[in-house]
């Protein structure tokens, strides 16, 4: 990102591209943000084309983990909490976790998005983090928010290749899934604040399917409080 003195701007408007805005909305990650873009900016990556336009964006953050199951973070926000907490006690890491990634909307399909987590995993394993994996958004799973999280996973083409296309382009490139993560995010408001998030009327208590959300969205008007999980896929790099 230090290369690149647009970096910033761009990677702001890949940002608002590809998320919706309640996804800034998880109060977990907001301790750890600035100490994550001051301890790991060098893991922050940027995919050029020939003309030397910025096509694509992701970044990740280093951490211990022991190779179990068991083990992982809990998901999204746990990953960077342990990496900065752990880089903070001194731990050496010895796994990578991809955190995301994102293609401009004019460059999609011309195949950017698995080279770009191919970059990740590269660089990851040339730095010494030997184990590459990461808490993947399941990007089609929003058009199925009332399916678990454990039952979309396990969808499947006729081809036999995973049903969700960014799950897809992980395992084409040596991915393994590993879990899932049912609660890898939680973002919580107001229900003012969930109305102004999603741009929907939310008259009564109750689970409200809501644009771009992977699972429902819980509205308590009489505690004035909305709550929504993120669910994600756990998946091992080769």
């Amino acid at each position: 990102m230090a290369s690149r003195n647009d970096a910033a701007e761009v990677f702001g408007k890949l940002f608002t591209e590809h998320w919706p805005e309640f996804i800034g909305q998880d109060q977990g990650v907001k301790p750890y943000l600035q100490r994550r873009a001051e301890y790991f900016s060098d893991l922050d990556f940027f995919l050029l084309n020939d003309a030397e336009r910025i096509v694509a964006a992701g970044w990740g953050v280093p951490l211990r983990w022991s190779g179990a199951v068991d083990d992982l973070p809990s998901g999204y926000t746990d990953a960077l909490a342990r990496s900065v907490l752990g880089h903070e006690a001194g731990e050496r890491p010895d796994t990578f976790v991809v955190m995301g990634g994102m293609v401009r909307s004019d460059e999609q399909g011309r195949g950017w998005a698995g080279r770009l987590v191919a970059a990740l995993r590269d660089h990851a394993v040339e730095r010494g983090l030997g184990r590459v994996i990461a808490p993947v958004r399941p990007t089609a799973k929003a058009r199925y928010p009332i399916t678990t999280i454990e039952a979309y996973a396990s969808w499947r083409r006729p081809d036999g290749e995973p049903f969700d296309p960014w799950l897809r382009t992980h395992l084409r490139i040596g991915g393994t899934m590993l879990s899932v993560a049912p609660r890898s995010q939680t973002m919580t408001g107001t229900v003012a604040e969930w109305e102004e998030w999603t741009g929907l009327a939310l008259p009564g208590s109750g689970d409200y399917v809501i644009p771009d959300g992977l699972s429902t969205l819980r509205i308590d008007r009489g505690a004035d409080t909305g709550v929504y999980h993120e669910p994600n896929i756990w998946v091992r790099h080769r």
